[in-house]
């Protein structure tokens, strides 16, 4: 079942909850009542999930939640980070060897805690935010409801200031599901990649993960039913499900029973490192929004799920226009099996777009792509994943009055867009301006900021007309002499389903 499904699902469900029972009207026989358009409601309710940020003692990581003010929402809600808790399998098992007097006192402190929210929401329009330091933060379970409930957003930032994976690594705080591809990944001798499992239920989940490199599915040993405990977080390190080492890797997490919200930390021991979010689900057309205008390498990963081989065009959307990357043109993808080019220094001091399409028959693939900044020691690195339009509206958050980039990328249609600048979680007035983006065109925008502001603030894009628009936040930050970054794409929030027209049907209760 893919994420749309479920969102309707439970958007119905939600509404049901509310009206009670209900039946769907339809027009009668002669066909003089047509059905009439489906509504378009706020979600009710929310779920989020976030991995634990960093395994170094040199990690701070700040939290920060946002949610849109949203017309048509109830009066009420609250919107709550809690700890997924910080054991599960091995871990637990360490523990229960440990004095029971001890454990049993330890257990009842890590309750009391696990019952104090992380991090709660204030109120619609203004972003919270709550730091924490060292090694040991766990995974976080997230819900909003009510008027917390539509585009709930929480972005989790990371600054490492030394080892393996040094620099900034951000991540939004995803929805739980059952599937999720994640080209880029690597089991390379330089490479520390893991794969992150949250489950936020109440029973455990099992979950498979499949390697594929570019020979196909990599040989595993205990990538199959692995059981993520109820309310916890579980890393996975790629290099332990396989003895394989390559560059450039797929990863395919699939749910047996039950649902997880899924991650992937990828750390290099020279090049930094960041978050690799899932890409869309597989589909024959892809946009992966907004490539830094100052990235001197650009690596692309594509994997062809299934036994068809894709044939796809290159194209380069940059502020100018659609261009081809040269010696690029095309890349061939075998089926089951992963494609990497690299595309050298592309940008050429330009912000842009790659838009991948079918050169023949459409074939679904996934693909992510690797940016490195900077040069010898001072390299960064970053992953842009291929993402979903903006769509009515998309918000990205924990923005800085300098130091945030915002690049948008009309491939089809010229479209116009409004992007607002929230109040600052610490003070400030929220803001907006309206662009236009012409078609085949990426525009790095003037990011409005609020004024007088106070700490970090959200911004949010809504299409205004045209065609679909795909968008991507990059942050930046000076550490210790590295030009630190991390890149999120700002896919719709899906805050708004749309629900059928319905009519109380009392004779339900009759029946």
């Amino acid at each position: 079942m893919n994420r749309t499904t479920l969102s309707l699902i439970a958007g119905v469900g939600a509404l049901a909850a509310v009206t009670g029972f209900a039946a769907l009207t339809s027009p009668d026989a002669s066909g003089a009542s047509p059905a009439k358009a489906a509504a378009e409601l706020p979600v009710e309710r929310t779920s989020l999930v976030c991995p634990a940020p960093s395994s170094s003692d040199l990690a701070e990581t700040t939290y920060t939640s946002f949610t849109p003010v949203t017309k048509g929402t109830a009066g009420d809600g609250k919107a709550e980070l809690l700890s997924a808790g910080e054991e599960s399998g091995a871990a637990a098992g360490d523990k229960g060897a440990k004095d029971k007097k001890a454990g049993k006192d330890e257990k009842a402190g890590k309750t009391a805690a696990a019952d104090k929210p992380v991090l709660t929401a204030e109120e619609p329009g203004k972003p919270v935010t709550e730091d924490a330091s060292g090694a040991d933060s766990p995974a976080l379970v997230g819900t909003a409801d009510g008027k917390f409930a539509p585009g709930w957003t929480v972005q989790q930032t990371t600054q490492v200031a030394a080892g393996t994976g040094r620099g900034l690594q951000g991540v939004n705080c995803t929805a739980p599901d059952t599937e999720f591809w994640f080209p880029g990944a690597s089991t390379a001798p330089d490479r520390t990649d893991y794969v992150h499992l949250t489950n936020p239920d109440d029973s455990a989940a099992v979950v498979d993960i499949e390697l594929y490199g570019k020979d196909g599915a990599l040989e595993t040993t205990v990538g199959e039913g692995i059981t993520v405990q109820p309310h916890s977080g579980e890393p996975i390190l790629l290099s332990t499900l396989t003895s394989e080492k390559q560059d450039n890797v797929t990863v395919h997490v699939s749910v047996r029973s039950g649902r997880v919200g899924a991650s992937v930390q990828a750390l290099d021991d020279k090049l930094g490192g960041d978050w690799l979010a899932a890409s869309v689900d597989p589909t024959g057309s892809l946009v992966l929004p907004g490539i830094p205008k100052d990235a001197t390498a650009v690596r692309l990963v594509v994997f062809a799920p299934g036994e068809a081989d894709a044939d796809l065009k290159v194209r380069l959307a940059s502020p100018s226009g659609s261009i081809t990357p040269a010696g690029n043109e095309t890349l061939h993808v075998k089926g089951g099996m992963t494609s990497a080019v690299d595309l050298g220094d592309v940008m050429r001091g330009e912000p842009g777009s790659l838009v991948l399409t079918p050169s023949d028959h459409s074939v679904p693939v996934v693909a992510a792509v690797r940016v490195v900044r900077g040069k010898g020691a001072a390299q960064e690195t970053a992953f842009i994943p291929a993402g979903r339009a903006a769509g009515k509206r998309a918000t990205a958050v924990d923005n800085t009055g300098k130091g945030t980039r915002l690049s948008v990328t009309a491939p089809s249609a010229t479209a116009k867009i409004k992007v607002t600048a929230s109040a600052g979680s610490e003070g400030g007035s929220a803001v907006s301006k309206t662009y236009t983006v012409k078609s085949g065109t990426t525009q790095e925008v003037e990011v409005p900021v609020p004024s007088g502001l106070k700490g970090t603030y959200a911004l949010t894009v809504e299409t205004v007309s045209g065609g679909p628009v795909y968008a991507s936040r990059t942050l930046t930050s000076s550490l210790d002499g590295v030009s630190a970054f991390t890149v999120q794409t700002l896919p719709d929030d899906r805050g708004m389903v749309a629900v059928p027209e319905a009519d109380e049907d009392l004779s339900v209760l009759q029946k």
